[in-house]
């Protein structure tokens, strides 16, 4: 038994690894990084990124165990579609802060302190999400996940009252508006399983 939860906490570690060093190779502040550093912004702009940042990168590990441990095909069309959404929104802020001349490090807000961040998964439930399978994976991905978004639309709604840097205003109404809808489907997938 010991043995194979450190080989799920192993196993959490190197996707979570692989997430955020593929995210870091790729980041750019990309070609208008002038107008990303000249654009108003305040502290709450540099929280919403460091704290999405992370908090994103979990959910994107989430996704990527669900090819291997179901075949439920609505909750392999959604991970699909939050990996697709997500991971590109990680590149995005990563942008903004090497534009703001504060590129994030794990721990900022992030990966070390993500126990004190709303719908964060602790060590302990990524072990058990990566260590289940079939209909009990579906049921725990689903509900882990809608704690998940619900975690990001509060950060989003605190960037939307709080924020002066207009994309970051603008990616915080698309995460409410997006994860919004898919904690309702969510919710419903669940209803489905019982």
């Amino acid at each position: 038994m010991r043995t194979r939860v450190l080989a799920v906490a192993a196993s959490s570690a190197v996707l979570l690894l692989g997430v955020a060093c593929s995210s870091e190779d790729s980041t750019s502040a990309g070609p208008d990084s002038s107008v990303v550093a000249d654009a108003p912004r305040n502290e709450a702009d540099a929280t919403f990124a460091h704290g999405m940042i992370p908090h994103h990168e979990q959910a994107v590990v989430m996704t990527k165990l669900a090819p291997e441990r179901t075949e439920n095909a609505q909750v392999l069309d959604l991970a699909e579609r939050i990996e697709a959404a997500q991971a590109p929104e990680i590149d995005q802020m990563k942008g903004w802060l090497e534009a703001w001349n504060e590129p994030h490090k794990p721990g900022m807000g992030g990966m070390a302190g993500m126990g004190g961040m709303k719908g964060m998964m602790s060590d302990d439930q990524m072990a058990a999400l990566t260590a289940s399978s079939g209909p009990a994976f579906d049921k725990m991905f689903l509900e882990m996940m809608i704690a998940h978004h619900e975690g990001a639309v509060e950060q989003a709604r605190a960037e939307k009252a709080d924020g002066k840097f207009p994309e970051a205003v603008t990616l915080a109404d698309e995460i409410i508006a997006s994860q919004q809808s898919e904690i309702d489907e969510m919710r419903g997938i669940l209803t489905s399983l019982v």
